[in-house]
């Protein structure tokens, strides 16, 4: 393949990933949430997350690297089918396959780069490595993180517990778990003060 051919291809892939910068995540869209994150802003937290993970919290001896990479690639698929969510009317399997297919035209724009990319992906979805579970863990609690954040924002306690009941339980990383609970800590001490200056 000559230069000129791959680099075309390159910034194809490129232009596509830009699209990410400006989409919305569908959940917050679905519960009316003005100003809302884009998709690459979720994943670029997720990304810088990786690095609090330090001699003192990597307990489970995680590549930090790697995790790095699983998070900023485990929503690539989405510039291309969009941010399935349940509510989209989609079934997993459905969902899966639309994903799968969409990462295959993506990094086949990269040669080698995009096998890794690829990789990656598969690990994350299959979450077939420790790694690609912690990325999980961070997906999960850069959302949870992102829902309170609007609830403070709108002076809206509760208001969109549906995102903390659907993960409850479900982290699994001693180091998320910690964060975790001081989120929770926090969110409670919101809704008191909330409550205490009469705005039940």
């Amino acid at each position: 393949m000559s230069l000129l051919t791959e680099n075309t291809k390159i910034l194809k892939f490129l232009e596509l990933v830009g699209r990410l910068k400006h989409e919305k995540r569908t959940g917050w869209v679905l519960c009316d949430i003005a100003e809302c994150e884009s998709i690459a802003g979720h994943m670029y937290r997720m990304g810088l997350m990786t690095f609090l993970l330090t001699e003192e919290t990597n307990t489970t001896k995680l590549d930090r690297f790697k995790c790095l990479q699983i998070a900023l690639v485990h929503d690539l698929a989405e510039c291309i089918v969009g941010d399935l969510t349940p509510h989209c009317g989609v079934s997993p399997e459905e969902k899966h396959r639309r994903e799968d297919e969409a990462m295959k035209i993506i990094t086949e724009l990269t040669g080698l780069a995009g096998n890794t990319m690829y990789e990656l992906y598969k690990d994350y979805e299959n979450q077939s490595s420790p790694e690609a579970k912690f990325a999980k863990d961070l997906d999960r609690y850069d959302m949870i993180l992102q829902a309170f954040e609007y609830e403070k924002r709108e002076n809206a306690p509760r208001k969109l517990q549906e995102f903390f009941t659907a993960t409850e339980g479900k982290f699994g990383h001693p180091f998320i778990q910690g964060l975790v609970k001081e989120l929770y800590k926090q969110r409670d001490e919101f809704e008191k003060t909330h409550l205490l200056n009469g705005n039940a």
